[in-house]
């Protein structure tokens, strides 16, 4: 359907279509992390941002450009490709080596046939530097109140520039210079209203889900992210014959400092616990997790570790809990925990008889005079 039949101009559909191409790479790229996540693949979401938005982006730039390759009118598509850099410099926060730019540029150069003309070579390099200023400009000031303006004020000038170079080469009249020029600075603005509305809805959406799998007072995963990742690894562990082994530990005499300082001196005490707790595991294996089980209660999970692997990590959590001292307004508290540690064997039929002995395990602690391991 054209123009003459619909009476829609030019512009408009091209709105639409700028605004449907990155709609699909949202659609796609979420997609893709979620089988990521689904299948425990670790690839960190920034990584597949990044490759994928570059291959993404590249398709698109050269998928459109096979239109008008090697005519009198190849600069037609320019603010669609120009579009697609300033979504992965600025929105995508891609980060890219300034030398790995170029190759890019000088295969759509060859592509297009356009080595041979002196203002190709200054549109790509101008191209280039708007690449890293606008990158850099996302990195100072996308916090900033006033980050849309000085988005605004590098896109304007940098998409001025490059169309004079495009001016130079096809000697199209000023009005369609003005005109491109234009256009360009209004998809600039329309995408940065649009993906800002996209990534406030995610945004929104990563909260309600770290919400829904984290404690909100200790920050640590909760009781939902627990089940589910030990059902998970539970399963992979009887599938590869992998060993697995988990943590559990309470807080000794928890319900006193409740009671004798109030709720929100326990409050402290859970997060101070936690927090050194989810440090010695960082500094140990950065893939551990600690889960708050119950109101005193935590687990570790250590995929891939049998109980004499665990030994050294449990020990060093066990020992900095036990040195810490919770300073209050009446008096210093001394913390200590018993902890209770297993592996996986043979008779276990579910995720519940691994839990249950390692529970057992914990009760030996508490009932043995708390503050100290038993394992097996």
């Amino acid at each position: 359907m054209t123009w003459s039949h619909w009476q829609v101009p030019p512009f408009v559909t091209s709105v639409f279509f700028v605004l449907g191409v990155f709609t699909l790479y949202w659609v796609s790229y979420n997609w893709i992390a979620s089988w990521a996540r689904t299948h425990r693949l670790r690839i960190a979401e920034e990584t597949i941002n990044t490759w994928y938005g570059i291959l993404y982006m590249v398709v698109f730039a050269f998928s459109i450009q096979t239109l008008v390759v090697g005519t009198h009118i190849s600069w037609q598509f320019m603010n669609f490709q120009l579009i697609a850099v300033i979504f992965c410099a600025y929105f995508l926060k891609i980060h890219m080596p300034v030398y790995s730019l170029f190759p890019i540029l000088l295969v759509y150069m060859v592509f297009n046939g356009s080595l041979v003309y002196w203002q190709s070579w200054g549109h790509a390099l101008t191209l280039m530097t708007f690449f890293i200023v606008l990158n850099q400009v996302r990195n100072r000031f996308y916090s900033k109140r006033y980050a849309a303006l000085m988005y605004m004020a590098v896109g304007i000038p940098f998409g001025g520039l490059l169309w004079l170079w495009m001016k130079l080469k096809f000697d199209f009249s000023w009005m369609t210079f003005w005109q491109e020029w234009l256009y360009l600075v209004i998809f600039e603005a329309l995408l940065y209203v649009y993906v800002s509305m996209l990534m406030h809805d995610t945004e929104l959406k990563l909260r309600l889900a770290k919400f829904a799998s984290h404690d909100a007072l200790t920050q640590t995963r909760n009781f939902a992210a627990y089940t589910e990742s030990v059902s998970y690894l539970f399963k992979e562990s009887q599938t590869s014959n992998r060993p697995m082994a988990m943590m559990m530990f309470d807080i000794d005499h928890f319900k006193h400092f409740n009671d004798t300082y109030g709720h929100a001196v326990g409050d402290e005490v859970l997060q101070q616990v936690a927090t050194t707790v989810q440090t010695v595991l960082a500094e140990n294996d950065p893939r551990l997790r600690l889960y708050r089980t119950g109101g005193e209660e935590f687990n570790v999970l250590f995929p891939g570790y049998d109980l004499e692997a665990t030994q050294r990590i449990v020990n060093q959590a066990f020992q900095a809990v036990n040195h810490m001292n919770i300073h209050t307004a009446k008096t210093v508290i001394h913390v200590s925990i018993s902890v209770g540690v297993s592996e996986i064997i043979d008779k276990d039929q579910s995720p519940l008889d691994f839990y249950n002995r390692v529970d057992h395990n914990l009760y030996q602690s508490k009932r043995n005079g708390r503050m100290q391991i038993t394992a097996g």
